[in-house]
């Protein structure tokens, strides 16, 4: 099944990252938010507010699969009650203050070493995902030593496109030089993570999903992943040594 799969694209949320709510991490961010607009609201209050209304602008954007511009985001949804030529040029810092106000987010376990292996078996690795800032991961990949191991990154707020629309991933597999047949994504949402994928063409798809709620989960003839994983580690168990890898290595 995997024999032709040249490049793997990897989700972020609940697939290579998970989100921890880290208290002190979650108020220092929404301190930040409310200086940076310049409101004397109770910070806890102001993000509340914020929720509600990104409740309404990920409607639309589900609706239209499509990933607004920050700058947009903030001044038509989130702050439109606030000064929309003072609050355009924050746009990335709010939405990556927002962002942080949710959680701090961490590598699964054992992400590096997966990660680490797969390039070494000579995989080409590479991001698809659903995100609406455009600073948060480009400065994580640097912080955390990453960013070498991915040759091609595509975020829905960097493009403006969002899964399940099957134009992310062939972008994605343009930018990675290869026919969408030779790519595998591997994500965590049934929906969003099959239905675009399948019709963008992509070679195989594999859903990262624990126990408990794949038991909860309907899974339809729409919707079927090729493989499911429970742990991220068990995609060393699918993917093994490319062969062409092999042979150069053991000239």
């Amino acid at each position: 099944m995997t024999q032709n799969i040249e490049v793997i694209f990897l989700d972020l949320g609940n697939t290579l990252r998970i989100l921890v709510k880290d208290q002190e991490h979650m108020a220092r961010a929404r301190q930040k938010i409310v200086e940076l607009v310049g409101t004397d609201e109770d910070p806890v209050s102001f993000v509340a507010k914020l929720d509600e209304r990104y409740k309404i602008y990920r409607k639309w954007a589900f609706e239209n699969l499509r990933e607004a511009p920050e700058s947009e985001m903030w001044t038509r949804w989130l702050t439109p009650d606030l000064l929309a030529e003072r609050i355009a040029p924050l746009g990335p810092e709010l939405t990556y203050q927002y962002r942080q106000s949710m959680g701090r987010r961490v590598v699964v376990e054992d992400g590096r070493e997966v990660v680490e292996e797969l390039q070494r078996r000579g995989y080409t690795l590479g991001i698809i995902s659903n995100l609406i800032g455009t600073r948060e991961i480009p400065e994580w990949l640097e912080a955390e030593n990453f960013a070498s191991y991915f040759k091609t990154v595509v975020l829905s707020s960097v493009i403006g496109i969002r899964k399940p629309d099957p134009a992310i991933y062939l972008e994605a597999a343009r930018r990675a030089g290869v026919h969408p047949s030779r790519c595998v994504y591997v994500g965590d949402n049934l929906k969003r993570d099959v239905t675009g994928t399948r019709a963008a063409g992509f070679g195989l798809v594999i859903i990262m999903i624990s126990p408990e709620e794949l038991a909860e989960a309907a899974i339809t003839a729409e919707n079927r992943p090729d493989l499911i994983i429970h742990e991220f580690r068990e995609l060393l168990d699918i993917f093994p040594a490319l062969e062409s890898h092999t042979l150069r290595m053991m000239k």
